[in-house]
This record gives structure tokens, sequence and C-alpha cells, in this order.
């Protein structure tokens, strides 16, 4: 299939078909161009004194000539030097930039026959870069070595070159990561026709195997397991470090470049992909050397930070940049549609959608998917070995829709069209590919904390250290009776006989430090700043005597863990249950999490940074909720529900991820799995001569320079 077998004929009938294709789409531009200044009254192609039909066939000709020579040598010059703008930013500007493109086309038309005033040059340069885009795409489809040659095009590859010593070309691998779409909403929107590809691949044999999450069932932690073998350490999403003073949170650049630092210092190993790979979208880069819209690489200054590079291959053609452009300002406009219908019919539960929620949504289901997609679609015409994408759209838009419901019912149609795309991409690539779907987590329904009882866990732990709280808070029962409990339980402290030691003196300050709450979705984290070591459960009586018992009998609470002088560590629930870890299994306070439950909590309690109180909210399993203790309908991060059965779809040529009556657990379990495909694809480790680096290859840290430190930390 390489350039070095075509013979004469072949080529020149290649280079009239390519003409061919040309004259057509400058043939229906020009025929574009002279209808839009029939319909537009401020666009002319046109002297003053009026010409023939002839005369502005040649203008319209000229004018549509001009503006795609120009969208094709400067409009990448523009993209290129508009790379660190923000996406956002960019996604705004395409329209008007496209449309000064225009304008300059125009100018170049002799005589002064072309004129727009700008407004009406953005609409123009819109509708021509749409119209010759699909007419390309059109002429193409009919030809698949052209719709191969348009597709390296579009994606910013060149055509491959077979060596002809290669071997025989064995399968490369693309992981996509539909991120918090859980095995119940996968199989549910099967069933219901929301995703025929997905459908037709269960059908045609593909394993759908669902998988158990860490007590963190988030992004973090399950990408960080997945992608480089171990999230030791990662209790959460965020969490305060009391050794180093510092805020860690999983998707900020410093926090995720140290999460992989610390994962390839613990595993000797820089991860999935450090043979010919390609991380796309993630938080982490699994050790690739080609990466795009990795977080971990925003933390890198100077001129080898390539966080942004994978913007380039896409906004580079005009017509894909017009097209994301324009389906973003669609995207924004139908969150707030949705958003104010949700309003109107007071469906419940609900949070708040306004401020730039908007554009982070459009952000999320549109320009990180069609550059996510774009470059997985590079990839596999540019032959690499395995690449790992992240595809966030779902999960962004479940936080604040729900993960039921028709506004996450449009996105599963939209992301399995993606996947049917690069299914269908993946046949003119030069080499076979096996794409394995997978998820990080799911999600689970419920109405938030706050909105259940009127108060945050901040301020429920507040007032049950005593601490200060709004008015509001001491209106509602949760704060009252925190108050309440923390007034006596300090009386009689104060009353208390102190022993000889004085301990009890020495052991409540008169100022002590307030505590660090955090929430990570229904997981949260209670931290005292001013103890360099772990509380203890005595400890944290003696300071705060109300604040355990307020936690652990609060209603919007499953069960608390903490660490004891007594019994090691031990769990907490409602009607005075205690437990203690090394006693912990799937039944009593855990019950109702399923099975594993006790496996996850006793991995976390044994991590160095777990808090000093880690509090799970509480979870029906006859409705399948959760209280978040963040702003967030649909949630995930502790232990409850959907949230914790993410899925693995593999095609049948895979072997079956675990045998017949196995689990799959944890994410490091996963990436096992991952690899042992990868051995299975490749066999011995040896390259195709078709993906040369458009780089240096990155070190096994993805950081040897400065990095960019987080703010708020």
């Amino acid at each position: 299939m390489g350039d070095g077998r075509w013979g004469g004929a072949d080529r020149w009938r290649s280079a009239g078909s390519a003409l061919g294709r040309v004259i057509v789409v400058w043939a229906v531009s020009t025929l574009t161009m002279l209808i839009l200044a029939g319909l537009l009254p401020d666009f002319e192609l046109q002297s003053a004194d009026g010409d023939s039909f002839t005369r502005t066939a040649l203008t319209a000709a000229a004018a549509a000539g001009a503006f795609g020579l120009l969208g094709a040598l400067v409009w990448p010059v523009i993209v290129r030097a508009l790379l660190l703008v923000p996406a956002l930013v960019l996604g705004l500007l395409v329209f008007f930039l496209n449309g000064s493109l225009l304008l300059v086309a125009l100018w170049l038309i002799p005589d002064g026959r072309g004129a727009a005033n700008p407004e009406t040059a953005v609409v123009v340069a819109a509708v021509m870069s749409a119209v010759a885009s699909a007419t390309s795409t059109g002429l193409a489809v009919r030809d698949d070595d052209a719709y191969r040659r348009r597709l390296y095009r579009l994606t910013g590859r060149t055509r491959p070159r077979a060596s002809d010593g290669a071997p025989e070309q064995v399968p490369g691998t693309v992981f996509l990561q539909l991120d918090g779409v859980g095995h119940h909403v996968l199989r549910g929107a099967v069933a219901d026709g929301l995703m025929p590809t997905v459908a037709a691949w269960l059908d045609a044999g593909h394993h759908l195997t669902p998988w158990r999450t860490d007590w963190s069932s988030q992004t973090g932690a399950s990408q960080l397991g997945i992608l480089h073998g171990s999230n030791e350490d990662v209790p959460a999403f965020r969490w305060y470090e009391k050794d180093t003073g510092r805020l860690m949170v999983s998707n900020r650049p410093a926090s995720a470049v140290e999460l992989q630092r610390r994962a390839v210092r613990r595993t000797g190993d820089g991860g999935l992909l450090t043979f010919d790979g390609a991380s796309r979208g993630n938080l982490f880069s699994g050790g690739a050397d080609q990466l795009a819209l990795v977080l971990s690489m925003a933390a890198r200054r100077g001129p080898r930070n390539r966080s942004r590079a994978g913007y380039f291959a896409y906004f580079s053609d005009p017509a894909n940049a017009v097209r994301t452009a324009g389906s973003l300002v669609t995207e924004c406009v139908r969150e707030m549609f949705q958003s104010t219908r949700a309003l109107l019919r007071r469906e419940t539960p609900r949070v708040s959608r306004g401020g730039t929620y908007p554009f982070v949504r459009a952000f999320a289901t549109v320009v990180e998917r069609d550059v996510v997609v774009s470059a997985v679609m590079g990839d596999m015409l540019a032959g690499r070995t395995a690449v790992y994408a992240d595809l966030v759209a779902y999960d962004e838009v479940a936080h604040h829709s729900g993960p039921h419901g028709r506004d996450t019912d449009q996105v599963l149609r939209r992301l399995d069209r993606s996947i049917g795309l690069i299914a269908t991409v993946a046949e003119h690539a030069p080499r076979p590919y096996r794409i394995v779907l997978l998820s990080d987590h799911g999600q689970s329904p419920g109405e938030t904390f706050e909105g259940a009882y009127g108060l945050t866990l901040k301020e429920l732990v507040r007032a049950g250290c005593g601490l200060p709280v709004p008015r509001r808070v001491r209106r509602t029962r949760s704060g009252s009776e925190a108050r309440d409990a923390a007034r006596d339980a300090l009386r009689l402290a104060l009353h208390r006989p102190v022993d000889e030691s004085g301990e009890t003196a020495r052991e409540l300050p008169a100022r002590p430090s307030e505590p660090v709450v955090l929430a990570s979705g229904n997981l949260g984290l209670i931290s005292f700043p001013d103890v360099p070591h772990r509380m203890t459960r005595e400890e944290i009586d003696r300071r705060h005597p109300a604040l355990l018992r307020t936690l652990a009998h609060h209603p919007g609470v499953g069960f608390v863990l903490v660490a004891s002088a007594e019994h090691g560590s031990v769990v907490l629930a409602r009607d005075g249950v205690e437990v203690p870890v090394a006693e912990l299994d799937d039944g009593g306070p855990l019950a109702v999490f399923g099975r594993g439950a006790a496996r996850a909590v006793r991995r976390t309690d044994g991590f160095p940074h777990v808090a000093d109180i880690m509090v799970n909210s509480m979870y029906d399993p006859a409705t399948g909720t959760v209280h978040a203790f963040e702003e967030q309908i649909g949630s995930h991060g502790g232990l409850g529900g959907e949230q914790s059965h993410p899925f693995l779809l593999s095609p049948p040529e895979l072997s079956p991820p675990v045998g017949a009556g196995e689990e799959l657990v944890g994410a490091e379990h996963v990436h096992r799995v991952l690899r042992r495909w990868l051995r299975e694809c490749s066999g011995p480790q040896v390259p195709l001569d078709i993906s040369p680096p458009t780089g240096g290859s990155e070190p096994l840290l993805p950081v040897d320079g400065p990095v960019a430190q987080d703010k708020n930390h």
C-alpha cells in the first residue's frame, strides 16, 4: 500500500483525481458565494455600476480561490501563533479570524468588486468553510485512497511509509476512556438504542466486564492506577498533606505531575504507554512520548511545554475550526435551554448551572472531544502501537444534570458517534487496530448534602467543633444539634478532673487551628493542620468531644474512619456502632455498600496521607442515591452505588480480562490486564517503521525542569 508500489499510471490517475476534486470544490465554493451574495444585502461581488453575470461569476471564482488559498496557507500560521490563547477564547475567535481571511480575499480582487461588512464576512466565511469541507469529504468518501489522504491531512499526518523489511503488521491498540460512564449506564444506553456502535460490538462477541474501583472512585486515582500501575496514597480527589502543607488536587497540573512522579518512583516503570504510545486528553502521560492535552505536562515551563500542541493539528484546518466553534456556541445555548427547562419544571434534585458552567460544559463536550478524537485518528493513521484517550463529556454533564436523563442521553449518543468515527478511520490505518472501551468510575445520583440538610459538611464540622457558623446554619436541625452537643461536651470536659500528668490540659489548647475540610464527591476529608501526625480518636475527642459523635450519628453520613490508639483504626456509624478496621468485613456498617467495601476502606486506612477523619456519605440501596458534599447531583469519589462500578469492553480477539468466577478489582488490576493485552497484540516489541516522533522523546518523569506551582497550595 506504500508509495513505492504505485505504478506510473496509478500516480497520474491519482493526480488527475485530486485535481478534479479541487476543481469541483472550487466550483461549489464559487456557486455558494454567488448565492450568498444574492441573499445577503451587505455582501457584494459587483462594482457600483453593476456587472454582467459572467463578470460576477469570475469575481466569485477569484474570491473563492483566494479564500481557499488563504485558508490553506495563512490559517495554520494564525493558529500556531494563538496556541497560548485559552481554548475557549480560541474557539470564539475562530469565526472572526475566518471572517478576516474572507475580507482579505475580497480585498485581493481587482477593481474593488468584492465588499462585505465584518459581521456579514463572518457568516459568509463560516458557510464557505462548511460547504467546502462537506464537498471535499463527499468526493473523498467515494474514493478510499482519497478519503485516506484527506484523513491524513485533517489530522496533520503524512502518509506512512512501509519498510520493505518490516515484519508482518501486528495490531495496535486504542484505549478509549468514557469518563464517568458506569457499567449500568452503558448497558442501559445500549438497551435504549443510544449507542448502536457499542451494541453492534456486543452482538459481535465483545466482552463487557464490570470492575470495582478503590474507595476513591474518581479519575485521579483510577487513571493513575490504570496508566502507571499504582495509585497508592491517593485517598481522594483532593486532600491535605501535613508533612508538606500542600493541598493536593488531582486536576491541578503541579499535583498531577507530583502524583505521576510518585507512581513512577514506586513502580520503577514509566507506564502503560512507554513503547510507541500516545496519551490524549488525560491527567497523566502513561509514559507516552506523544502527548496532547495531558494535564501533567501543563506543569512544564518553557518551550518544551507541549500541553497545547494537540490543538494545532485540529484547528489548523479552518473547516474543523469553524465546525467546532459553531458546535461550541450551540452547546452553550443547549445548556442554557436545558437548565432553564429544569428550573421552570422545578425538577429535583437540581444545582446551579449558571456562571461560566455553560462554557465549561461546551469545552468538555465539544472542544475536548473534537481535539482528542482527531488526535486519536492521527495516531492510528501514523500507526502508533498504543493510544489511550479520555473523553470527559458525560462526566461533566452528569455532575450537573444527573447521571440519568435526557441531557446525558444526548451526550451518550454523541460519544457513540465519536467511537464509530474512530472505528471507521481504523479501517484506513496502515495496521489493524483493536479498540478497547473502558471507564474510570461511574456516577451515583442524589441530592447534595447541603440541599438535604441545609448545611455543608464544613459547616457541620465547624458546628461540631463549637466554632462560629452562619446564622442560617444555626437554624437547621443538624447545625443546632451539633452546636448543642459541642457546647455540652465542652462544658463537661472543662469540669473533668485533670490527671496527674496534666494531659487533658495540654491537649485542649486555647486556640487550636481550624480543621481543613475537603470534599471529593460523597467522600469528605477532615484534617487538623496544627497536629503533625494523624490524630487518633482519643486525641480528637479530647480536643473536640462532640465532633466524631456528631458526624457518625448524622443521617447523611454512612460511616466515619478514624485512627485509634486502642484499636489501630475504627469505623464509626450510627447507633453507636464501632468496628476496628482489623475486624472489618462487608457486613455491619458497610453492608449497604456492597462487596469489597471493607477491603477498600482497609487499604486506604494504610495510606500515609489519609485524613484524620474520613467521612463517607449515606447510601440508599433502594434508590441508588448518595449525598455529595459538593454541588453535584451526579457524583463520585467514595463508596455507594454506581460510582464504584465502571466497565471494560474488549474485542473477542483479546483474552478475557479475568477468569470465570473471578472479579476485576481496583485500577491497578486493570493496568495489569491492559499490559497483558498489549503483549498479546504486539508480540515481540518491534515497532513498525511508520511512526516517526513529532518531537524529542519525553524523559521517564514528565517534568525535568521548573514546575509551575498550583494556586492556593
